[in-house]
Protein backbone atom coordinates (compact mmCIF):
# COMPACT_ATOMS: atom_id res chain seq x y z
CA UNK A 1 0.00 0.00 0.00
CA UNK A 2 1.38 3.43 -0.96
CA UNK A 3 2.43 5.79 1.81
CA UNK A 4 -0.34 8.42 2.08
CA UNK A 5 1.69 10.71 4.30
CA UNK A 6 2.44 14.14 2.80
CA UNK A 7 5.89 14.53 1.31
CA UNK A 8 8.35 16.38 3.54
CA UNK A 9 9.44 19.72 2.05
CA UNK A 10 13.02 19.83 0.81
CA UNK A 11 15.58 21.73 2.86
CA UNK A 12 18.15 24.26 1.73
CA UNK A 13 20.90 21.77 2.63
CA UNK A 14 19.40 19.15 0.29
CA UNK A 15 19.31 21.71 -2.51
CA UNK A 16 22.94 22.56 -1.84
CA UNK A 17 23.93 18.88 -1.88
CA UNK A 18 22.21 18.20 -5.21
CA UNK A 19 23.74 21.32 -6.77
CA UNK A 20 27.18 20.56 -5.37
CA UNK A 21 27.48 23.95 -3.63
CA UNK A 22 27.30 25.29 -0.09
CA UNK A 23 24.00 26.24 1.54
CA UNK A 24 25.21 29.87 1.68
CA UNK A 25 25.47 29.83 -2.11
CA UNK A 26 21.87 28.65 -2.32
CA UNK A 27 20.89 31.44 0.05
CA UNK A 28 22.66 33.97 -2.19
CA UNK A 29 20.77 32.56 -5.18
CA UNK A 30 17.44 33.04 -3.41
CA UNK A 31 18.25 36.63 -2.48
CA UNK A 32 19.97 37.72 -5.72
CA UNK A 33 20.49 35.05 -8.36
CA UNK A 34 22.44 37.45 -10.59
CA UNK A 35 25.18 37.61 -7.95
CA UNK A 36 26.27 34.05 -8.86
CA UNK A 37 28.37 32.93 -11.80
CA UNK A 38 26.17 31.69 -14.67
CA UNK A 39 27.36 28.07 -14.32
CA UNK A 40 26.66 28.05 -10.57
CA UNK A 41 23.29 29.74 -11.05
CA UNK A 42 22.19 27.05 -13.52
CA UNK A 43 23.16 24.23 -11.10
CA UNK A 44 21.29 25.80 -8.18
CA UNK A 45 18.25 26.59 -10.33
CA UNK A 46 18.14 22.95 -11.49
CA UNK A 47 18.29 21.69 -7.90
CA UNK A 48 15.59 24.10 -6.71
CA UNK A 49 13.21 23.00 -9.46
CA UNK A 50 14.01 19.31 -9.14
CA UNK A 51 13.34 19.26 -5.40
CA UNK A 52 10.44 21.77 -5.68
CA UNK A 53 12.15 23.77 -2.95
CA UNK A 54 10.02 26.48 -1.29
CA UNK A 55 11.97 28.82 0.99
CA UNK A 56 10.54 29.54 4.43
CA UNK A 57 9.64 33.20 4.03
CA UNK A 58 8.95 33.74 7.71
CA UNK A 59 12.31 32.29 8.74
CA UNK A 60 14.10 34.24 6.05
CA UNK A 61 12.39 37.47 7.05
CA UNK A 62 13.54 36.97 10.66
CA UNK A 63 17.12 36.87 9.39
CA UNK A 64 17.02 39.49 6.65
CA UNK A 65 13.94 41.56 7.63
CA UNK A 66 13.01 41.57 3.92
CA UNK A 67 9.85 39.84 2.70
CA UNK A 68 8.90 42.25 -0.10
CA UNK A 69 5.35 42.21 1.23
CA UNK A 70 3.08 45.00 2.45
CA UNK A 71 -0.27 44.92 4.20
CA UNK A 72 -3.14 47.35 3.65
CA UNK A 73 -5.57 47.34 6.58
CA UNK A 74 -9.03 48.88 6.41
CA UNK A 75 -12.45 48.66 7.98
CA UNK A 76 -15.05 46.24 6.68
CA UNK A 77 -18.02 47.85 4.93
CA UNK A 78 -20.18 47.99 1.83
CA UNK A 79 -18.36 50.98 0.30
CA UNK A 80 -15.24 49.02 -0.69
CA UNK A 81 -12.61 51.41 -2.18
CA UNK A 82 -11.76 49.30 -5.20
CA UNK A 83 -10.21 52.04 -7.34
CA UNK A 84 -7.91 53.26 -4.56
CA UNK A 85 -6.79 49.74 -3.64
CA UNK A 86 -6.14 48.78 -7.27
CA UNK A 87 -3.90 51.82 -7.74
CA UNK A 88 -2.13 51.17 -4.43
CA UNK A 89 -1.47 47.55 -5.41
CA UNK A 90 -0.08 48.52 -8.82
CA UNK A 91 2.20 51.11 -7.24
CA UNK A 92 3.46 48.58 -4.69
CA UNK A 93 4.15 46.00 -7.40
CA UNK A 94 6.10 48.56 -9.41
CA UNK A 95 8.23 49.19 -6.31
CA UNK A 96 8.90 45.45 -5.93
CA UNK A 97 6.34 44.57 -3.26
CA UNK A 98 3.43 42.17 -3.02
CA UNK A 99 0.30 43.37 -1.21
CA UNK A 100 -2.04 41.70 1.27
CA UNK A 101 -5.36 43.51 1.76
CA UNK A 102 -6.79 42.95 5.23
CA UNK A 103 -10.42 43.92 5.87
CA UNK A 104 -11.08 43.90 9.61
CA UNK A 105 -14.51 43.59 11.25
CA UNK A 106 -14.99 45.83 14.28
CA UNK A 107 -13.71 49.26 15.19
CA UNK A 108 -10.40 50.97 15.79
CA UNK A 109 -9.32 48.57 18.56
CA UNK A 110 -9.81 45.51 16.33
CA UNK A 111 -7.81 47.05 13.48
CA UNK A 112 -5.04 48.13 15.83
CA UNK A 113 -4.78 44.61 17.26
CA UNK A 114 -4.59 43.12 13.75
CA UNK A 115 -1.85 45.58 12.81
CA UNK A 116 0.12 44.54 15.89
CA UNK A 117 -0.22 40.88 14.87
CA UNK A 118 0.99 41.64 11.34
CA UNK A 119 3.93 43.67 12.61
CA UNK A 120 4.98 40.86 14.97
CA UNK A 121 4.57 38.14 12.33
CA UNK A 122 7.67 39.16 10.42
CA UNK A 123 5.80 38.56 7.16
CA UNK A 124 5.40 42.19 6.07
CA UNK A 125 7.82 45.09 5.79
CA UNK A 126 5.24 47.85 6.19
CA UNK A 127 1.58 48.43 6.90
CA UNK A 128 -0.81 50.98 5.41
CA UNK A 129 -3.95 51.78 7.44
CA UNK A 130 -6.75 53.41 5.46
CA UNK A 131 -9.12 53.57 8.45
CA UNK A 132 -8.33 55.08 11.88
CA UNK A 133 -6.06 53.14 14.26
CA UNK A 134 -4.74 53.79 17.77
CA UNK A 135 -1.70 55.96 18.49
CA UNK A 136 0.09 52.88 19.83
CA UNK A 137 -0.45 50.95 16.58
CA UNK A 138 1.00 53.85 14.57
CA UNK A 139 4.19 53.76 16.64
CA UNK A 140 5.12 50.13 16.04
CA UNK A 141 8.85 49.55 16.59
CA UNK A 142 8.84 46.52 14.29
CA UNK A 143 7.74 47.84 10.89
CA UNK A 144 6.69 51.25 9.53
CA UNK A 145 2.96 51.93 9.84
CA UNK A 146 1.33 54.74 7.84
CA UNK A 147 -2.21 55.89 8.62
CA UNK A 148 -3.96 57.89 5.90
CA UNK A 149 -7.25 58.63 7.65
CA UNK A 150 -8.94 58.26 4.26
CA UNK A 151 -11.95 56.27 5.53
CA UNK A 152 -13.87 55.92 8.78
CA UNK A 153 -15.09 52.77 10.57
CA UNK A 154 -17.77 52.23 7.91
CA UNK A 155 -15.57 53.04 4.90
CA UNK A 156 -17.15 56.47 4.50
CA UNK A 157 -14.75 58.95 2.92
CA UNK A 158 -12.79 61.37 5.11
CA UNK A 159 -10.12 64.03 4.55
CA UNK A 160 -9.94 65.01 0.86
CA UNK A 161 -12.76 62.64 -0.02
CA UNK A 162 -15.05 64.64 2.27
CA UNK A 163 -13.82 68.04 1.11
CA UNK A 164 -16.60 70.17 -0.41
CA UNK A 165 -14.76 73.30 -1.54
CA UNK A 166 -15.64 72.47 -5.15
CA UNK A 167 -19.31 73.19 -4.38
CA UNK A 168 -18.39 76.87 -4.17
CA UNK A 169 -16.68 76.68 -7.57
CA UNK A 170 -19.73 74.96 -9.05
CA UNK A 171 -22.08 77.68 -7.83
CA UNK A 172 -19.70 80.46 -8.89
CA UNK A 173 -19.51 78.94 -12.38
CA UNK A 174 -23.28 78.62 -12.68
CA UNK A 175 -23.81 82.12 -11.32
CA UNK A 176 -21.33 83.36 -13.91
CA UNK A 177 -23.57 81.83 -16.58
CA UNK A 178 -26.49 83.83 -15.20
CA UNK A 179 -28.20 81.41 -12.79
CA UNK A 180 -29.74 83.02 -9.71
CA UNK A 181 -32.00 80.38 -8.09
CA UNK A 182 -30.56 77.03 -7.02
CA UNK A 183 -31.60 73.73 -5.45
CA UNK A 184 -29.37 71.22 -3.65
CA UNK A 185 -30.27 67.53 -3.34
CA UNK A 186 -28.01 66.16 -0.61
CA UNK A 187 -26.49 62.79 0.18
CA UNK A 188 -26.87 60.89 3.44
CA UNK A 189 -26.41 63.71 5.98
CA UNK A 190 -26.59 61.44 9.01
CA UNK A 191 -23.77 59.07 8.07
CA UNK A 192 -21.48 60.92 5.65
CA UNK A 193 -19.22 63.86 6.41
CA UNK A 194 -18.98 64.50 2.67
CA UNK A 195 -22.76 65.03 2.43
CA UNK A 196 -22.77 67.38 5.43
CA UNK A 197 -19.84 69.37 4.06
CA UNK A 198 -21.41 69.78 0.62
CA UNK A 199 -24.65 71.02 2.18
CA UNK A 200 -22.75 73.46 4.41
CA UNK A 201 -20.67 74.92 1.58
CA UNK A 202 -23.77 75.16 -0.64
CA UNK A 203 -25.67 77.23 1.93
CA UNK A 204 -22.65 79.40 2.77
CA UNK A 205 -21.93 80.16 -0.89
CA UNK A 206 -25.54 80.97 -1.75
CA UNK A 207 -25.63 83.47 1.10
CA UNK A 208 -22.22 84.99 0.42
CA UNK A 209 -22.94 85.52 -3.28
CA UNK A 210 -26.41 86.93 -2.68
CA UNK A 211 -28.15 84.17 -4.64
CA UNK A 212 -31.49 82.46 -4.03
CA UNK A 213 -31.99 78.88 -2.84
CA UNK A 214 -35.19 76.88 -3.14
CA UNK A 215 -33.84 74.79 -0.27
CA UNK A 216 -31.93 71.60 0.42
CA UNK A 217 -33.71 68.30 -0.18
CA UNK A 218 -32.32 65.59 2.10
CA UNK A 219 -31.41 62.42 0.27
CA UNK A 220 -29.56 59.11 0.53
CA UNK A 221 -27.38 59.21 -2.62
CA UNK A 222 -30.20 57.64 -4.67
CA UNK A 223 -31.57 58.61 -8.09
CA UNK A 224 -35.04 58.56 -6.58
CA UNK A 225 -34.01 61.48 -4.35
CA UNK A 226 -33.23 63.67 -7.33
CA UNK A 227 -36.31 62.55 -9.21
CA UNK A 228 -38.66 63.28 -6.30
CA UNK A 229 -37.04 66.65 -5.61
CA UNK A 230 -37.73 67.93 -9.13
CA UNK A 231 -41.22 66.46 -9.35
CA UNK A 232 -42.08 68.28 -6.11
CA UNK A 233 -41.12 71.74 -7.40
CA UNK A 234 -44.12 74.03 -8.03
CA UNK A 235 -45.08 74.82 -11.65
CA UNK A 236 -43.84 78.40 -11.33
CA UNK A 237 -40.50 77.53 -9.71
CA UNK A 238 -37.62 79.89 -10.36
CA UNK A 239 -35.01 77.13 -9.96
CA UNK A 240 -32.74 76.93 -13.00
CA UNK A 241 -29.75 75.06 -11.52
CA UNK A 242 -29.43 71.94 -9.36
CA UNK A 243 -26.33 70.92 -7.44
CA UNK A 244 -26.74 67.16 -6.87
CA UNK A 245 -24.94 65.13 -4.21
CA UNK A 246 -23.55 62.71 -6.80
CA UNK A 247 -24.03 61.58 -10.39
CA UNK A 248 -26.68 59.02 -9.42
CA UNK A 249 -28.83 61.73 -7.84
CA UNK A 250 -28.16 63.98 -10.83
CA UNK A 251 -29.51 61.32 -13.21
CA UNK A 252 -32.75 61.27 -11.22
CA UNK A 253 -32.93 65.06 -11.52
CA UNK A 254 -32.51 64.88 -15.31
CA UNK A 255 -35.17 62.21 -15.66
CA UNK A 256 -37.74 64.20 -13.68
CA UNK A 257 -36.95 67.40 -15.58
CA UNK A 258 -37.55 65.67 -18.91
CA UNK A 259 -40.84 64.24 -17.65
CA UNK A 260 -41.92 67.78 -16.76
CA UNK A 261 -41.24 68.85 -20.31
CA UNK A 262 -38.03 70.70 -19.43
CA UNK A 263 -34.85 70.29 -21.39
CA UNK A 264 -31.44 69.87 -19.77
CA UNK A 265 -29.61 72.23 -19.93
CA UNK A 266 -32.05 74.44 -21.86
CA UNK A 267 -34.44 74.81 -18.92
CA UNK A 268 -32.46 73.31 -16.05
CA UNK A 269 -28.70 72.99 -15.50
CA UNK A 270 -27.56 69.97 -13.47
CA UNK A 271 -24.22 69.33 -11.77
CA UNK A 272 -23.24 65.96 -10.28
CA UNK A 273 -20.27 64.50 -8.39
CA UNK A 274 -17.97 61.45 -8.86
CA UNK A 275 -17.60 61.35 -12.67
CA UNK A 276 -19.31 58.00 -12.98
CA UNK A 277 -19.14 56.31 -16.38
CA UNK A 278 -22.91 56.48 -16.87
CA UNK A 279 -22.76 60.27 -16.55
CA UNK A 280 -20.11 60.57 -19.24
CA UNK A 281 -22.27 58.68 -21.75
CA UNK A 282 -25.69 60.00 -20.73
CA UNK A 283 -27.66 62.40 -22.93
CA UNK A 284 -26.83 65.07 -21.99
CA UNK A 285 -23.46 64.15 -20.50
CA UNK A 286 -23.14 65.30 -16.89
CA UNK A 287 -21.06 68.15 -15.60
CA UNK A 288 -19.48 66.70 -12.48
CA UNK A 289 -16.58 66.53 -10.04
CA UNK A 290 -14.02 63.87 -10.88
CA UNK A 291 -12.49 62.25 -7.78
CA UNK A 292 -8.98 60.89 -8.35
CA UNK A 293 -9.03 58.04 -5.84
CA UNK A 294 -6.16 56.42 -7.73
CA UNK A 295 -3.89 59.34 -6.82
CA UNK A 296 -4.63 58.75 -3.15
CA UNK A 297 -3.67 55.09 -3.43
CA UNK A 298 -0.43 55.89 -5.21
CA UNK A 299 0.54 58.63 -2.75
CA UNK A 300 -0.11 56.41 0.28
CA UNK A 301 2.11 53.60 -1.03
CA UNK A 302 4.87 56.05 -2.00
CA UNK A 303 4.86 57.36 1.57
CA UNK A 304 4.98 53.87 3.08
CA UNK A 305 7.80 52.69 0.80
CA UNK A 306 9.79 55.83 1.62
CA UNK A 307 9.52 55.06 5.33
CA UNK A 308 10.55 51.44 4.79
CA UNK A 309 13.63 52.52 2.85
CA UNK A 310 14.47 55.43 5.15
CA UNK A 311 14.03 57.95 2.36
CA UNK A 312 12.51 61.45 2.57
CA UNK A 313 8.73 61.54 2.28
CA UNK A 314 7.69 62.23 -1.33
CA UNK A 315 6.18 65.55 -2.31
CA UNK A 316 2.37 65.44 -2.62
CA UNK A 317 1.03 65.43 -6.19
CA UNK A 318 0.46 68.92 -7.62
CA UNK A 319 -3.09 68.31 -8.82
CA UNK A 320 -6.08 68.24 -6.50
CA UNK A 321 -7.97 65.05 -5.79
CA UNK A 322 -11.25 66.69 -6.91
CA UNK A 323 -11.49 68.35 -10.34
CA UNK A 324 -14.50 70.06 -11.93
CA UNK A 325 -15.52 68.76 -15.35
CA UNK A 326 -17.92 70.80 -17.45
CA UNK A 327 -20.09 68.88 -19.91
CA UNK A 328 -23.44 69.21 -21.65
CA UNK A 329 -25.76 69.35 -18.63
CA UNK A 330 -24.90 72.96 -17.73
CA UNK A 331 -25.56 76.12 -19.73
CA UNK A 332 -26.92 79.67 -19.24
CA UNK A 333 -30.43 79.82 -17.72
CA UNK A 334 -33.52 80.00 -19.96
CA UNK A 335 -35.18 83.29 -20.77
CA UNK A 336 -38.50 81.51 -20.24
CA UNK A 337 -39.63 78.02 -19.30
CA UNK A 338 -42.80 76.00 -19.74
CA UNK A 339 -44.82 75.40 -16.59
Amino acid sequence: MADARPKRPATIHEVASLAGVSHTTVSRYLQDKDSLKPKTRVKVEFAVKTLDYRPNLVARSMRTRHTNRLAIVLASGEHFPGRLLAAASRTAHEAGYQVEIVSVEGGQAARSARIDELARSGQVEGILALSPISARAKKSDRVPVVETGTYDDKLHGLAELADASEVREIIEHLAGLGHRTFLHVSGDLENFASARNRRRVYLETIEQLGLESAGVVDGKWQAQDGYDAIRALPPDTAVTAVVAANDVVAMGVVRAALERGWSVPGDLSVFGWDDEQMGRFATPSLSTVAVDREAQGRAAIHQLVAEIRGEPAPEPPPRRINQLIFRESTAPPPTHRKS
